[in-house]
């Protein structure tokens, strides 16, 4: 019994590891995508391009995200948007963002 959980354990935590560099991979097509729109105007383009191939559907599923219109649309946005990723997953670019919006409101 204890081997069964020990097992199951296991191949959850192996799940979330390949989930995780699967979702990696998406982060650097982005910003891939944000480089390229900054060098040559096509940066959305891009990114709905390698969203729609074969190869992006198959790495947006293993990274848990569903590879429908919606998502491509989201990420033409972020990337027509120009921010890194790494900036955009920031705590300071987050609380930027918020107070933004708060001043915005009032």
């Amino acid at each position: 019994m204890t081997d069964f959980v020990d097992g199951t354990a296991f191949n959850n935590e192996q799940g979330n590891r390949a989930r995780k560099l699967f979702a990696a991979v998406v982060l650097a097509a982005l910003d891939d995508a944000i480089a390229d729109d900054k060098k040559y105007g096509n940066g959305p383009e891009q990114i709905a391009r390698w969203a729609r191939s074969r190869d992006g559907r198959e790495v947006l599923s293993c990274a848990g995200i569903d590879p429908n219109e919606r998502v491509v649309q989201g990420l033409m946005d972020f990337v027509g948007k120009g921010v890194r990723t790494s900036v955009a997953l920031s705590r300071e670019e987050s609380e930027r963002r918020h107070a933004a919006e708060q001043a915005k409101a009032a």
